[in-house]
């Protein structure tokens, strides 16, 4: 496969001989020019493999095999390329698919303009001050009640295989990027081909695709291609965030395997675990591109990443790290997506520091305490029911139980995504119709129908009459 990592033929001196070999890991004596951290070296009489350099032992280069290739041998030359990877940027992104290297998926040929490297954050490090906030209506209750998307911020779908992630992650990109001034950006990091597909065409058929850029680095590929999705992704974002002054939305599908990768390679590269069997690096790596995906006094990106729990356990060291990095977590659980209920939110474990009265107001803050004490009280009721029955419950503790079996039916909602499975078309629920709702089903506001809270708008607000 021919490698498009860089835009010149320009080479530099003789590096040195590969001197071995190991996965993906080669070692270069240095006997000439020593090169720079992250850049590409080529070599002698094979123009489509580049090893990039990923830190200097003694007199060696420890490089990663980018491609993969298995035409490397010991005693091979190797030469400066004065390259580093680099993806395009600019307008003529918008709509394409490509890889970590900057290589088209889409059958198309390779975007003209501008290429920048990625491993260089952009150099605009003055960041937005602390104007009032601005919340994006996704039109999902569960999340614009009680992880609320605000512009410029990080929230996290928490879960384990097979609950939901992907297909929440799809739902929310569907509703918030509908408006023609939306830009997102995409990443893709170690999830299945098919999904990736699915997204691909469901972006295209809702003609969102057209304000999108998207990158992938999927299970088929190697560590060092997945790893390197997130800041080939970001590197976009920045451009656009920075000289075009524009508002992103990024959407991560899934932060966890970048850390996976981040960790199967430092393993390639023979580097000493540290707790969870996690490299001690992985954790600044994580840092380094949360950090990059910030807002400035020109624009923002606002952050939707999907965190994978491995085994389900949210003690994991590598999910703790992620959580540390948001402002909002989404935690979907096994129990409540196998009862039928999507999206399976756990309502307990949801938590965001932005609810606060300043930036969701006060009915909006109200309303939240008294539906967290009101699931509190389920969890301790469910196990009384369980040995004495609902009817020996006092009619204060009997209320408020219905009241939370209404609340857990009432943040269930059918997915526009998912409207060619379930037959059910997609709702939309604006942000004054979900407290409206919630407000009638704990009795705060008279209605005339208590069995239907609420009337969902179908119609997407940014959809033509």
């Amino acid at each position: 496969m021919k490698t498009d990592v860089h835009t010149s033929k320009d080479t530099g001196g003789e590096v040195g001989i590969i001197q071995s070999l190991r996965g993906l890991m080669v070692e270069v004596e240095i006997l000439g020019e020593q090169p720079e951290e992250r850049e590409l070296l080529g070599v002698d009489g094979y123009p489509e493999v580049f090893l990039e350099v990923n830190f200097f032992k003694a007199h060696t280069a420890i490089c990663v095999n980018l491609t993969n290739s298995q035409v490397l041998r010991c005693g091979q030359k190797v030469r400066r390329t004065n390259q580093k990877v680099s993806v395009p940027i600019g307008q003529d992104t918008l709509g394409r698919v490509f890889n970590a290297l900057g290589e088209p998926l889409d059958n198309a040929p390779p975007a003209k303009g501008e290429r920048r490297a990625i491993s260089e954050p952009s150099g605009t490090k003055k960041y937005r001050d602390g104007e009032k906030l601005e919340l994006l209506e996704t039109g999902l209750k569960v999340i614009d009640f009680l992880t609320p998307f605000v512009k410029g911020r990080k929230i996290g779908i928490v879960g384990g295989a097979g609950v939901g992630k992907t297909v929440l992650t799809m739902e929310m990109i569907h509703n918030v990027t509908r408006n023609d001034k939306s830009l997102s950006v995409y990443c893709g990091v170690g999830e299945r081909i098919r999904e990736g597909n699915e997204l691909y065409q469901t972006l295209k058929e809702t003609d969102v695709l057209k304000n999108t850029v998207m990158f992938f680095g999927q299970m088929d590929s190697t560590p060092a291609i997945r790893s390197m999705v997130g800041p080939a992704a970001a590197t976009a974002a920045e451009y656009f965030r920075d000289e075009e002054g524009r508002d992103i939305l990024f959407f991560v599908d899934n932060i966890y395997r970048h850390i996976q990768a981040l960790t199967e390679l430092s393993t390639n590269l023979g580097l000493i675990p540290s707790e969870g069997g996690y490299s001690s690096t992985v954790f600044s790596e994580l840092r380094r591109l949360e950090d990059r995906l910030s807002s400035t006094a020109r624009g923002s990106i606002t952050s939707v990443q999907a965190v994978y729990i491995p085994a389900d356990d949210l003690s994991d060291p590598a999910v703790q790290a992620i959580q540390q990095q948001l402002d909002s977590v989404l935690v979907l659980s096994r129990s409540i997506a196998e009862s039928g209920i999507r999206p399976a939110v756990d309502l307990l474990k949801t938590t965001s520091s932005l609810l606060t009265p300043q930036i969701v107001g006060e009915r909006h803050y109200r309303l939240v305490g008294r539906v967290q004490a009101i699931m509190q009280k389920y969890e301790s009721l469910k196990n009384i029911i369980a040995i004495v029955g609902e009817n020996e419950l006092s009619p204060a503790d009997r209320s408020d139980y219905q009241n939370a079996k209404k609340l857990i039916e009432f943040f269930s909602q059918d997915f526009a995504v998912a409207e060619h499975l379930t037959g059910r078309p997609g709702q939309y629920f604006t942000h004054e119709q979900t407290l409206d709702g919630i407000e009638e089903i704990l009795g705060s506001k008279p209605s005339s129908k208590p069995e239907s809270p609420a009337k969902p708008d179908n119609k997407h607000p940014n959809h033509e009459s």
